[in-house]
């Protein structure tokens, strides 16, 4: 599959693209939603005056309680013209039910081929499926669905059990991975046990979901080195929800997720909901483009990113958006130093003994945040505890508390049979 025209052509090309695309989506929502039309009625807000992507600030933002509490006011067709039913995980808040016709399942499909395509998949290749395609989750259809487009081969293996994915592996021989990337040092470890030659197997690179694999930097990150330093494979980043229904996938030279301007606006912004300048930090707010079902316009993700302009060496012209800072709704403020949940995931994989681990955050007394890490180590000593401290003070400025317990204890809490995902984070703050 070739690169989308649009995606290479000068940014001033995209932009006029894309205010044409504007139009016509604020023109389906005002027609076609209850709630966008409640909206612009009460702030009597004229949609053809918004002609530009700067005049996208004179329209509210979308937050993530609005949709759980209007959810079904969101919906722009009636309910026979659904044909998939999708909700999002609800590890924020409430989950919220997405309604996609045909042609969002259409829309879907283009953007995983194309997302796929950037990161090196083409026809003929095999992709083995390492996550759930079931639980109304989005991410394994579009999966299925971008691959089929593709015109390359699936194998739908599902989350976990590395004897069976490596059953497969050894099978079928898959050229990518779709996986959440810890899983593959648990593949590793497999392989290693049981005296498979895993460097000489057909895997060459993996779709990584769920984790972050580079720093602010585009550098690999820890995790992305602890694998492949052992495991010679291109490891690819990607961004993506459910309430988007778009990736930013990243291509061979590694420098952020590339955006399908088709398919998306993507605005940065402060705290006053005002676009943040190129290259500092913000939240993601996204406008849907060709959503028939549940198009969203200014929806702030939660998500804190910086967005890069300068070309890539692939050839796309299009914006790239920086690995994940953190999630809004998860920044802690503690002993006066914010903290976002990856920045210690990062530091706690940097120590080979950490089997496992889980952040919990808390309110105390006082009001302010706690945080209690709960570890699993192979050999859990007073000297390793000291050592992981020490890492905390030197690297983050702070040391929260950390506790020993057993491996078994953690995977009890972070395989729930009913998450789609490991859970690692868990916030009981107030």
């Amino acid at each position: 599959m070739t690169i989308p025209s649009i995606e290479t052509v000068p940014q001033p090309e995209i932009k006029a693209f894309q205010e044409q695309k504007l139009k016509e989506a604020l023109q389906y929502v005002a027609t076609n939603s209850p709630y966008y039309k409640a909206l612009f009625a009460k702030e009597g807000i004229d949609i053809s005056a918004i002609q530009t992507i700067e005049d996208l600030q004179q329209l509210p933002v979308t937050t993530k309680e609005q949709l759980q509490e209007f959810n079904d006011d969101f919906l722009c067709v009636p309910k026979q013209a659904i044909v998939d039913y999708t909700t999002t995980s609800g590890t924020s808040g409430k989950p919220v039910t997405f309604g996609l016709t045909d042609k969002d399942l259409d829309r879907l499909a283009y953007n995983e081929a194309i997302s796929f395509a950037c990161s090196g998949i083409k026809e003929g290749d095999v992709v083995q499926l390492m996550t759930t395609i079931d639980r109304r989750f989005m991410a394994g259809l579009a999966y299925f669905l971008g691959i089929r487009k593709l015109k390359a081969g699936i194998i739908r293996v599902g989350a976990g059990v590395p004897e069976l994915q490596w059953d497969s592996i050894l099978k079928y021989n898959p050229t990518y991975l779709i996986t959440v990337p810890s899983f593959l040092l648990k593949l590793i470890e497999y392989a290693e046990i049981h005296g498979i030659d895993y460097n000489n197997s057909s895997i060459k690179g993996a779709i990584c979901i769920g984790e972050p694999l580079r720093n602010q930097d585009f550098s690999a990150n820890r995790l992305s080195n602890k694998i492949t330093d052992k495991w010679d494979i291109k490891l690819f980043s990607t961004y993506a929800s459910t309430e988007m229904s778009t990736a930013f996938a990243e291509c061979e030279r590694f420098k952020g997720g590339h955006h399908h301007p088709e398919l998306i606006i993507a605005e940065v912004l402060d705290d006053d909901n005002n676009p943040v300048a190129i290259g500092h930090s913000g939240e993601l707010a996204v406008t849907t483009l060709g959503i028939e079902g549940m198009p969203l316009v200014r929806f702030k993700t939660g998500d804190i990113v910086q967005l890069h302009n300068e070309p890539c060496a692939c050839g796309r012209t299009t914006t790239r958006i920086g690995p994940v800072i953190g999630r809004k709704q998860q920044m802690i403020k503690y002993k006066g130093t914010t903290l976002y949940p990856p920045a210690m995931v990062d530091l706690l994989q940097s120590f080979t003994d950490i089997q496992s681990h889980i952040i919990e955050i808390s309110t105390n007394e006082l009001g302010t945040d706690e945080i209690l890490i709960k570890v699993a180590a192979a050999n859990p000593t007073e000297e390793l505890l000291t050592e992981i401290k020490d890492h905390f003070r030197a690297k983050l400025r702070v040391t929260p508390k950390i506790v020993f317990v057993s491996l078994q204890e953690l995977n009890s809490v972070m395989f729930n049979p009913m998450s789609r995902k490991p859970i690692s984070f868990i916030d009981n703050r107030a």
